[in-house]
């Protein structure tokens, strides 16, 4: 074999596993891997902030199961990156992000722009590493691929020092090889079956999970087959069909929830694809009495309020098929409330009525659930219209009302939106933002102009922080620091090449939105939103938000 610059060799490497994007923005320490690229298959997509590139690698992890790949350069370019490394981490998306770095021969001193940027990323990261020798190249790709997908999947990082990647290097791709999974023994099946079996008011708590492993119709399916209603986490949406009798609806917006959908009288709580991060267990086990069947992918975390009777990990679909066999014999008591379920669709098809204007959440959610075909996508950012999402948009297929939830950082919207109209173009997208959340990433209107993405931004404006104006006034009987001015949103858009509307009045917005989502380029419509009707329902529900 012929030497080549280690850069050559590395993005080998990453066409060896299956890479077609990689986000980000080039700088001095990547000019060689930039070239690399540039004459590789994979597509190199200048983004306009790294935060941005982070958050569409973080979207095409989640829509695929294969690692979003996201770069930028040492210092600030590294450092930008944080926030959708760390959403990433949290909400299980495998990741691989690369950083530039200076000349290996400069670390051990004061230098320009350098810091430790292993260290700065490591508390967010499954695993990273510094590329401090272009022999260890094919190792450290193929690790930081396996270590991303593998369960439960997150982010990894290596460091590029410019040196290196500009060095000489004979080398080969290793050959990529999906992650092992393992099964539960059948002793432990039948243990978690007679559990099951012998639950007066069980009900099942599905997540995350389900959703990254693909296992929704072996969910429905055990649902069906043992008469056990399901309860979906805000990221679990979809999971089973908002109209599928089985269905409990969304839970995790407040304490009441629980009750509403009949936590309070389970004793079994079958949890699958549960991850601790959406929402506190503590919340529906505050006695920590209930038996809980864990089914998982690995060994579920330690936490006083969730101390399973029994674990199940391995593939998801294959252990739920295997318990509907063990199961088969059930007898047709179910668990479960239909209480939760029923006023939240009640509001929200109440809503198709709503004259009022400004606009109430739930007449918005009812237009853009019309627009929207049943595979088609809601991407929502972080705000006070988050939780009317979480708790109202219904939902019909998983992978269809992207949140992102752990980390709940604003921003994320765009370029979700983005990065979902590169990896599913037939999909047709709307993203919602608040005019917060808004303009931390409004920048990347540019990059869905230039890339012709088309999606729907719509954008709620009350000129305020509302999830935290609404907790002051819960608080303290006033808000703070919550009011700002905004921009036309309409001229704005308009400068970066997008039709955009404003809506006037509620009878506007079903018809922009039709116009706006045939379109074959990105558009943006303005929604004068009016939060004044409590998103806890809590004249039905009761008091007591507890997540945003």
């Amino acid at each position: 074999m012929t030497a080549r610059r280690a850069s050559d060799v590395f993005v080998e490497c990453l066409e060896a596993e299956g890479v077609e994007y990689v986000f980000g923005i080039p700088g001095e320490e990547t000019l060689d891997l930039n070239d690399s690229l540039d004459r590789s298959s994979i597509n190199f997509v200048p983004v306009r902030h790294e935060q941005a590139g982070a958050y569409m690698a973080d979207v095409c992890g989640r829509l695929t199961g294969r690692a979003g790949v996201c770069l930028g350069t040492l210092g600030p370019g590294a450092t930008n990156l944080v926030t959708g490394v760390a959403d990433a981490f949290l909400d299980r998306a495998p990741l691989v992000a690369l950083t530039g770095q200076a000349d290996l021969e400069r670390m051990h001193k004061e230098s320009h722009q350098y810091i430790d940027v292993v260290s700065v990323l490591r508390p967010v990261t499954k695993w990273n590493a510094r590329v401090g020798d272009p022999a260890i190249i094919p190792e450290a790709v193929r690790k930081a691929f396996k270590v991303a997908e593998s369960e439960k999947p997150g982010p990894t990082h290596l460091e590029l020092p410019e040196d290196v990647m500009s060095a000489d290097l004979d080398a080969r791709p290793l050959p990529r090889r999906d992650p092992a999974r393992s099964e539960p023994p059948e002793s432990d099946l039948s243990a978690a079956a007679d559990i099951i079996r012998s639950a007066r008011h069980p009900i099942v708590l599905a997540g995350n999970g389900v959703v990254r492993n693909g296992a929704a119709p072996a969910l429905r399916a055990f649902a069906r087959a043992t008469g056990i209603p399901v309860a979906e986490t805000f990221m679990g949406k979809g999971l089973l069909d908002c109209h599928d009798p089985m269905t409990l609806g969304a839970v995790g917006l407040q304490a009441g929830d629980y009750e509403m959908a009949g936590f309070d009288s389970a004793d079994v709580v079958v949890a699958v694809g549960y991850d601790l991060v959406e929402h506190a267990p503590r919340m529906w086990n505050p006695s920590a009495d209930k038996a809980i069947v864990c089914i998982d992918t690995l060994p579920a975390e330690v936490d006083s309020h969730f101390s399973p009777a029994i674990e199940l990990v391995g593939y998801l679909n294959v252990i739920l098929e295997r318990l509907v066999v063990h199961c088969s014999d059930m007898s047709a008591n179910r668990g479960g409330s239909s209480r939760l379920r029923d006023v939240v669709l009640r509001r929200f098809e109440q809503a198709a009525d709503d004259a009022s204007f400004p606009m109430q959440p739930p007449r918005v959610l009812f237009e853009i659930r019309q627009a929207l075909g049943p595979r088609d996508v809601l991407v929502s950012d972080v705000g006070l219209h988050k939780l009317w999402i979480g708790r109202m948009f219904p939902a019909h297929e998983p992978n269809t009302v992207l949140i992102a939830n752990g980390l709940a950082g604003m921003g994320f919207a765009v370029p979700a939106a983005i990065a979902t109209k590169l990896v599913q173009p037939e999909r047709r997208v709307v993203a919602v933002s608040g005019d917060g959340g808004f303009l931390m990433n409004c920048q990347e209107l540019e990059t869905a102009t230039r890339l012709r993405t088309p999606f729907v931004n719509v954008i709620w404006e009350d000129c305020q922080f509302g999830s935290i104006a609404w907790k002051q006034q819960a608080r303290f009987g006033r808000n703070f620091g919550t009011d700002f001015t905004n921009p036309d949103f309409v001229t704005l858009a308009e400068s970066f090449g997008m039709p955009a509307w404003r809506c006037d009045s509620p009878g506007e917005l079903a018809a922009r939105l039709d116009v706006a989502i045939n379109l074959d380029v990105p558009s943006l419509i303005v929604v004068p939103i009016d939060y004044s009707i409590d998103v806890a329902i809590a004249d039905e529900l009761g008091e007591g938000t507890v997540q945003t």
